[in-house]
């Protein structure tokens, strides 16, 4: 059995097939188009290749993408490539692949591959996050995903920062309409602002932490205050999902510092005498979220 997933991203569309245990049959992606309908188009494009290449095809498609679908009206919502907002997404695919799409949303994929065969395989329950251009996340638990009553179980990227300090308050304006949401704190462009705003300097997250590496004070400030804000947004998430482990991905994850720091600054904010889970990067990197896709119609909860 093969599965067809794609991954819908703002950035990049990728397609991929699996076979039945998971191992890349084939695999392409390009940069998303400017516009909808071309958005549309690259991704029929994609399958199109990606199952000549593997030698079959024509059955499901698993996509994940920003947002999630509304179950009262069918549209996709809550998605910060706002173009895809309003638009019955899945429907749209479903007629121009002509054939049957699940969709979920780009964390719950992650969280989903990851628990499949990737860093929190045994792991229940498991929270997943992305820090990238934005800030999602994605609960698994026995494997399988957990959507919740109105399909936005695990999104703490719209939760606001907990514990926050007087010059935090009430915190950057959100795409959402509201202030001080974790992803105004936590997502890669949020981190460059952060530290320009106290250096006046523009650096990537990789660059500031390659900085706070050879002892740049400004830099090594910027590290510190990212690292004491992911801890208290991910502390709130154990402190009601009580996860085994935590999987990171999004390109603010391959700073390999946050792993060996949040153990320590996560354990205060924690209600509980003792606290531990694992934390590590999403094994199979930016193709977590493809392979989480195809394993939709297999895991869905």
């Amino acid at each position: 059995m093969i599965r067809v997933g794609v991954d819908f991203g703002g950035t990049k569309i990728e397609a991929a097939v699996l076979d039945g245990e998971g191992g890349f049959l084939s695999r392409r992606r390009v940069a998303t188009p400017p516009g909808y309908e071309a958005a549309i188009e690259a991704v029929c494009e994609l399958v199109a290749q990606v199952e000549a290449e593997a030698g079959g095809g024509g059955g499901p498609v698993g996509v994940g993408g920003p947002g999630s679908v509304s179950p009262a009206t069918g549209l996709l919502r809550n998605s910060n490539s706002t173009m895809l907002n309003g638009r019955p997404l899945p429907a749209d695919l479903e007629t121009a692949l002509g054939r049957p799409v699940r969709y979920a949303n780009d964390a719950n994929c992650l969280a989903l591959s990851e628990a499949a065969d990737g860093a929190g395989v045994g792991a229940d329950p498991l929270f997943a996050v992305i820090v990238g251009t934005g800030c999602g996340g994605g609960l698994a638990a026995g494997g399988r995903l957990v959507s919740g009553a109105n399909a936005i179980a695990g999104e703490w990227g719209h939760t606001p920062l907990p514990w926050s300090t007087a010059d935090e308050h009430p915190g950057p304006a959100c795409w959402c309409g509201r202030r001080g949401c974790l992803e105004t704190w936590l997502c890669g462009p949020a981190f460059s602002r952060d530290h320009r705003e106290a250096t006046g300097r523009t650096l990537a997250p990789t660059d500031i932490a390659e900085a706070a590496r050879a002892g740049d004070p400004g830099a090594v400030a910027s590290m510190a205050r990212y690292v004491d804000r992911l801890a208290r947004g991910l502390a709130m998430v154990c402190n009601i999902v009580d996860p085994e482990a935590i999987v990171l991905g999004g390109g603010v994850s391959n700073i390999p510092e946050l792993y060996e720091r949040l153990p320590a600054a996560i354990a205060p904010y924690v209600f509980t005498d003792r606290w531990a889970a694992r934390i590590a990067p999403a094994r199979w990197g930016d193709s977590s979220g493809v392979r989480g896709a195809a394993w939709l119609w297999d895991a869905a909860g």
